[in-house]
Formats: structure tokens, sequence, C-alpha cells
């Protein structure tokens, strides 16, 4: 399995944080992967809430049907993807500590290398350009959520 993992510190509540990544509804508003979601998209998805995402990822698009397979909140929420047409898509976890009146917030992100080909492909381009893309997205996340001082909308 390959891993990329990102961490930021968010001023915000706890609560706040959690509600807002674990509505699907937001995730084009701050991480560049993610074209479109439908589906239960406006509410923080609970365990077996599934969701479909279009996405962008390392240059490639596609579509994923992402599962909640976790949902402890406010400090851990975990989503299982399989990608239309692929197979496995990987697996999401988001982690979240209170730090006084602000959240550490911890992204992992898995998924499988099945081949050699795949693992070189990973090792040379593919992994980095993930990475890039979760960095990005932590701190629009941050941003959005750093904002204003009223807590984020509510869909």
């Amino acid at each position: 399995m390959a891993r990329v993992y990102t961490t930021t510190n968010i001023a915000r509540p706890i609560d706040q944080v959690f509600a807002y990544v674990s509505t699907p509804g937001y995730w084009p508003d701050w991480h560049p992967s993610s074209l479109g979601v439908s589906g239960a998209t406006d509410h923080s998805l609970g365990v077996g809430e599934q969701v479909t995402e279009e996405f962008r990822v390392a240059g490639r698009t596609g579509r994923a049907l992402w599962t909640v397979r976790e949902h402890t909140a406010p400090v851990r929420w975990v989503i299982e993807g399989v990608i239309e047409g692929r197979g496995s898509g990987g697996t999401v976890a988001y982690m979240l500590t209170p730090r006084g009146e602000t959240t550490f917030f911890e992204r992992e992100f898995t998924y499988p290398a099945p081949t050699r080909l795949f693992k070189l492909l990973d090792s040379l381009v593919i992994r980095r350009r993930v990475r890039a893309e979760s960095t990005e997205a932590l701190r629009r996340l941050k941003a959005r959520l750093e904002a204003t001082t009223a807590a984020p909308p509510v869909m």
C-alpha cells in the first residue's frame, strides 16, 4: 500500500472542523481533486453511508463510490473508495485532535500499488503529485475555515 500523510493546524473548534470535512458537499470547496459529489452530500456521513465523487487525482479522472467505514465524532472519520471500472481506490482517514482553541488535523490517504510497474510510477510521479494535491487541499481547508469568525455554513 502507498501512503500519503499530511497535517495542518486549524484555528477552529474540533466539532466545526469535523462537521465540515465529513460533509461531502464541501469537498469541492477545499480539495482540488474533488470535481463534484452526488448522493448524500448535505450532512456529516455516518457509518455505511455512501457518496459518489467525480475526481482528478495525479492527472487521472474518474468516479469513486465512497463508503464511510468509521465515524467517531469529532476525532476520526474513515472512508473507503471503489473506483468505477478499476476497483479499489483506497482509504481516506481524518484524525482530529483538539489543541486549545485550535484543531490538529491529519489526513491519511492509502491506496493499493498492485503491480511492479505501478509501484515504479508511484515512486517516480504519482505519489509526489498526490502529496502536492493533499498539501494544497489542507492549505485550502485551513484558509476556508479560518476566513471568518463565524461557523462554516451548514447545508
